[in-house]
């Protein structure tokens, strides 16, 4: 069984892993304890008063003893009086473990008295927060060492553009990647989109490089194989659009001036697509990229029964990539 201290208190800005972390201690207590050996505390009996009035009261359960409270972002430090002297008696009592969830937000914070009650009874203070999105690929690489798993610094951008910046979604994607690889496994860039990002979207990103790029035979072909394996014209214009629509702000940062190192730095994509991208981008140039999303944008249209015209609409999708990539 493991080890558990007598305080703990779990807190942060990251609600869904701090709601994780609350739901796992209380399937864990209720597995080593049984319902009876656990009290939670939640809305409006989430109260100090409440809490302490528990820790002092007698129980009849044996075994370990568990207390969950939610909430706690709501308190403040006058209020805390009578669960200090609670928390105090409880020092010697190897058999209670209370935990203390706070969902912080803008002024909701713990109160810095209960931060150090908890450091008083020798307990564990833990922060659940979001992280910032250039500190994403460093935190997506420590999850996945966590799990066994090493990533390339490219590959840990690389799920970062294909899943998003939800940290809980990601970390749900590095433990499916640990099951599939086993321990001690090693991903590239390839490995990762193969395993995370769909087929139809990497094929669609196929088809607006090659529009960036100017190549319209190599469009064409990505186009036509994603329409025999059943994939609808409108779900594959949002991921044209997108990536037409990055080489577009990344060909007018180049005319601004910035420098192509510096825009690399945010694109949050793998290594060598940003520099090829970045490349394609210079070439094209703004206008010509602009132009692209107004034929993206009328070619949806159609495709929603807005266009005028009478074309068939992979007869309008390939007119359209012509003059793309004319």
């Amino acid at each position: 069984m493991p080890k558990f201290k007598t305080a703990y208190l779990i807190h942060g800005d990251d609600h869904g892993r701090i709601a994780e972390r609350r739901a796992r201690l209380r399937a864990l207590a209720e597995a080593i304890s049984g319902a009876e050996g656990l009290e939670l505390f939640e809305g409006e009996a989430a109260t100090p008063e409440n809490v302490a009035a528990a820790l002092d009261a007698m129980t009849l359960a044996i075994g370990r003893r568990f207390v969950i409270v939610d909430g706690v972002e709501r308190w403040r430090d006058k209020d805390l009086d009578g669960l200090a002297s609670a928390l105090d008696a409880l020092g010697a009592d190897a058999e209670t473990t209370v935990s203390f969830f706070a969902r912080e937000d803008g002024r909701n914070k713990a109160p810095d008295r209960l931060h150090k009650l908890i450091k008083h009874v020798r307990g564990a203070i833990e922060a659940e927060s979001n992280v910032k999105p250039w500190e994403l690929p460093r935190w997506v690489l420590q999850r996945a060492a966590e799990l066994g798993v090493e990533l390339e610094p490219d590959a840990a951008r690389a799920l970062i553009q294909h899943v998003g910046e939800r940290q809980q979604r990601l970390l749900r994607e590095l433990e499916k990647l640990s099951l599939g690889t086993g321990p001690g496994g090693r991903l590239d860039v390839a490995e990762v989109e193969e395993l995370t990002a769909p087929s139809a979207e990497r094929k669609a990103w196929a088809v607006a490089d090659a529009l960036v790029a100017g190549d319209a035979a190599t469009a064409v072909r990505a186009y036509l194989a994603l329409r025999e394996q059943g994939e609808r014209l409108s779900g594959l214009l949002y991921w044209i659009a997108q990536r037409v629509r990055m080489a577009h702000e990344v060909a007018a940062a180049l005319d601004a001036g910035e420098p192509a190192a510096q825009i690399k730095r945010r694109m949050r994509m793998p290594s060598r697509a940003a520099d090829r991208l970045i490349a394609d981008a210079r070439r094209s140039g703004v206008e010509r990229l602009r132009q692209a999303i107004v034929e993206i944008a009328e070619l949806e249209l159609a495709s929603r029964g807005g266009g005028r015209g009478g074309a068939a609409e992979d007869t309008a999708a390939l007119r359209a990539i012509g003059r793309i990539a004319a």
